[in-house]
């Protein structure tokens, strides 16, 4: 029987690879064969470590050369956008601090706008610049005026504005006339009745007594009638959408804001939401 001296371990095609895989190959000639096949790493690692270097911020800082590395090129035109914003704030920081700029800017603005900061006023009374006799004659109408017209200005306030006016080349009875217009427009001031038509504005305030009611001609009419004082009478009208307090006859009566209407060429007056009426006799119990 004849004798097999075979060996009886099986080596797998696998291992005989790797038991090749050190030993280096030659050529028919007998010389090393050199592989120039590049070694590649792998692409996992590669997108790990550029997320890593893109979000650290020493790996953005510290890059010197023209590209980011680790870094597309999306998130790079990001990051410079960012480091330009981020010198344009801090210079505009140094800016902002240096001396004289606020005045500068007010100077360049006042250029642009074509005109000059206006010089401040001088507080002072007019009145200290009058003669004697202008200003005895200033305050005797003052005095005048403030009886006149209540409700308005204090008497020192007519004072002054006569003095301005005085002061500034005005004869006392000019200056007079013109005070008087300008206190029968002021809001809350009582002007005659008789001056209603003439004052230059939509709303006046009068008082006088209720001399007469006539029965509404319309029922969106609460009532109507005349209110008359030492200088005249006018026409009144109470709106049912004002919800003012009824009046009656002889009583004395001050309408606030009342709105001034023309028909006809003639001026009358009509108590609106906005309107007031003050009963200064109502109430007094010593009347009683």
């Amino acid at each position: 029987m004849s004798s097999n001296n075979a060996s009886g371990k099986v080596v797998s095609v696998d291992e005989q690879a790797f038991e090749k895989a050190g030993e280096q190959a030659v050529n028919e000639d007998g010389f090393p064969v050199v592989d120039e096949t590049p070694e590649f790493e792998a692409a996992v690692e590669q997108e790990t470590q550029a997320k890593v270097d893109a979000n650290h911020p020493d790996g953005i800082s510290d890059t010197s050369n023209d590209r980011i590395h680790g870094v597309t090129l999306e998130q790079e035109e990001r990051i410079r956008a960012r480091e330009a914003e981020l010198e344009r704030i801090s210079a505009q920081a140094e800016l902002g601090t240096q001396d004289g700029r606020e005045q500068r800017t007010r100077e360049v603005v006042s250029k642009l706008c074509g005109r000059d900061e206006p010089a401040s006023a001088e507080r002072t009374d007019p009145r200290e610049k009058l003669t004697q006799d202008e200003l005895a004659a200033v305050n005797e109408q003052a005095m005048r005026i403030s009886d006149e017209v209540k409700g308005g200005w204090s008497r020192a306030v007519v004072a002054k504005q006569l003095a301005e006016k005085v002061q500034r080349g005005r004869d006392v009875t000019k200056a007079v006339l013109e005070t008087l217009e300008e206190l029968k427009a002021a809001p809350g001031a009582i002007v005659p009745i008789a001056d209603v038509p003439d004052v230059p504005v939509g709303e006046v305030t009068v008082e006088g007594t209720i001399e007469t009611l006539w029965e509404p001609s319309s029922t969106s009419i609460q009532q109507v009638g005349l209110i008359a004082d030492d200088s005249g009478r006018i026409k009144f009208t109470v709106w049912n959408k004002s919800n003012q307090t009824e009046m009656q006859e002889g009583e004395t009566v001050r309408f606030r804001a009342a709105a001034k209407n023309w028909y006809e060429g003639r001026c009358s007056i009509a108590l609106t939401g906005w309107s007031d009426i003050h009963f200064p006799e109502r109430g007094r119990w010593w009347e009683a």
